[in-house]
């Protein structure tokens, strides 16, 4: 039987995209569902667009219900894997999938991680502060934002005269490439529920 993946994404979806690519004629793992908590998340495009089932939730069915937690065991999910998605991740999520939950970080944490951390947010940090390198984390997610255990970072150089523009686009490019072999080197190593 394949490994059953579920997306959870906030936003455009482009390591979503990257993610379900990789996966669309994969023999041993396949993306069973997308989820999000953005009604206008383009996502939710990119999941038709490979006719994979979606889920959008409210903050009262996510935090204060087993909603979430029913559907993915329902799929019988392997991996849960965050693209992009800006909630913490409840108590229940994370007892009944331990270990089982990634996400991946624009930057090399622990540096520029945390609360209200992401996308652009953790770019203009880095260029604030003046760092020579850059890159990407993909860790085990917990209680905490962006605390888990790390899996892997990949890096890049900040050359002089690099803008914004170009710290997203060189980091981009990292999670695009690594992102799903990371998920599928995962899903390789796990046992089943």
């Amino acid at each position: 039987m394949k490994k059953r993946i579920a997306i959870f994404a906030s936003g455009s979806g482009s390591n979503a995209q990257k993610i379900m690519e990789h996966f669309k004629k994969h023999r041993d793992a396949e993306v069973a569902i997308v989820l999000t908590n953005n009604p206008d998340a383009y996502v939710l495009q990119r999941a038709d667009n490979f006719e994979i089932p979606s889920h959008i939730f409210d903050r009262n069915e996510f935090y204060n219900t087993d909603n979430v937690v029913n559907i993915l065991k329902n799929l019988q999910i392997d991996l849960i894997v965050l693209a992009g998605f800006m909630w913490l991740v409840p108590q229940n999520l994370l007892a009944a999938y331990p270990n089982k939950i990634i996400n991946i970080h624009p930057a090399l944490l622990p540096k520029f991680g945390g609360k209200g951390m992401y996308g652009d947010y953790v770019h203009k940090a880095v260029l604030a502060g003046g760092e020579e390198e850059s890159g990407i984390t993909i860790h085990f997610v917990n209680e905490h934002f962006d605390e888990g255990e790390i899996i892997q970072q990949s890096r890049f150089k900040i050359e002089k005269g690099d803008d914004l523009e170009m710290i997203k686009f060189k980091g981009q490019q990292l999670e695009h490439q690594y992102y799903p072999k990371v998920v599928e080197q995962l899903l390789k190593k796990m046992k089943t529920l």
